[in-house]
């Protein structure tokens, strides 16, 4: 019987163990298990997470193994080789495949029919993978996507025009990587269209400005993985606000990667486009109104991932 409550964690390196922690913070679930090839760093993980528990919302944490999925309402999987400095996500892409294909093999000994939440890099062809791998119905195998680049976005405009992120509405779409799009036709600021507000705030070279904002969110990791080694508080926090639209049945918009059929005339590859978010998955995904530039820009990435998707079966 599936736990509304429960969710599992597989792989605790950076991202991992920083997404345990912003889940304990906000208290979304009641029990947390965490699993890792290296038993020893999910057992230290979890004692390290205990401690905080007097301060925090009740919760139970523990290291366990994959026989605790059975009853999770979500699996949560960030294991996988990490990105290096020089490296792209989708050189990732062979050394991830094989540990998802491991990782996906044990999920399906058990009886689980909760989400499964891909967080691991290249996303999108990991996601797909595992969709093909589990044959578990579409809506239930989603992949994180481009939530934390619209994030990045989000704030980037914030800063330049000097109004709160929460005004700022916009939204990257397509691959979680180096082909990702920005939606600047639908971007406004509290419902004023983008130039507008901008002209309000005294900038005038709109072009300019709008791709040195774009290089800056598409390189953004680039740039924290060449100071610090890795990212890991953002993605904590884009999984995080996902995980609470699946556990409260939120029905929220987000840009997770999903299986696409036709939309934006792009088939058979999962991408990042806005998606019903509720507590069974991903209740549709929508297709908004984009510019000539942005539609062909979303259909390029897609092919960009559909031949690294071919390259990916073939290391299995």
């Amino acid at each position: 019987m599936l736990n509304t409550r429960k969710v599992v964690i597989v792989g605790t390196g950076f991202v991992g163990s920083s997404i345990a922690f912003a889940l304990m913070q906000q208290g979304i679930y009641s029990e947390m298990v965490l699993i890792d090839y290296n038993k020893d760093k999910a057992e230290g993980e979890a004692m390290d997470l205990t401690d905080g528990l007097p301060y925090a919302p009740a919760m139970k944490i523990w290291a366990g193994d994959y026989s605790d999925c059975a009853d999770a309402a979500l699996i949560i999987i960030t294991a996988g080789a990490a990105q290096k400095p020089g490296e792209t996500r989708l050189d990732l892409i062979g050394k991830n495949t094989k540990i998802m294909a491991s990782i996906i093999g044990e999920i399906k000994k058990t009886e689980f029919e909760g989400i499964l939440l891909i967080v691991a890099n290249p996303v999108d062809v990991l996601t797909h993978e595992a969709l093909r791998l589990s044959g578990y119905p579409e809506n239930r195998v989603i992949g994180s996507g481009t939530v934390l680049d619209s994030a990045r976005l989000k704030d980037e405009i914030s800063m330049h025009l000097q109004v709160a992120a929460q005004n700022v509405h916009t939204m990257i779409i397509g691959e979680h990587g180096d082909s990702e799009v920005p939606v600047w036709s639908i971007t406004n600021i509290a419902g004023v269209p983008l130039h507008a507000f901008c002209e309000l705030r005294g900038h005038y070279n709109h072009k300019e400005a709008m791709q040195q904002l774009y290089e800056t969110v598409r390189d953004s990791a680039y740039h924290i993985i060449e100071r610090k080694g890795a990212t890991y508080y953002g993605i904590a926090m884009a999984v995080a606000r996902i995980a609470r639209c699946l556990a409260r049945d939120e029905h929220a918009v987000l840009p997770v990667s999903s299986a696409l059929h036709g939309q934006y005339g792009i088939e058979d590859v999962h991408l990042s486009v806005p998606a019903v978010v509720g507590k069974d998955g991903v209740e549709t995904v929508l297709e908004m109104p984009l510019d000539d530039d942005e539609l062909a820009a979303l259909r390029q990435s897609a092919e960009a991932l559909k031949a690294v998707i071919r390259e990916a079966e073939k290391t299995i």
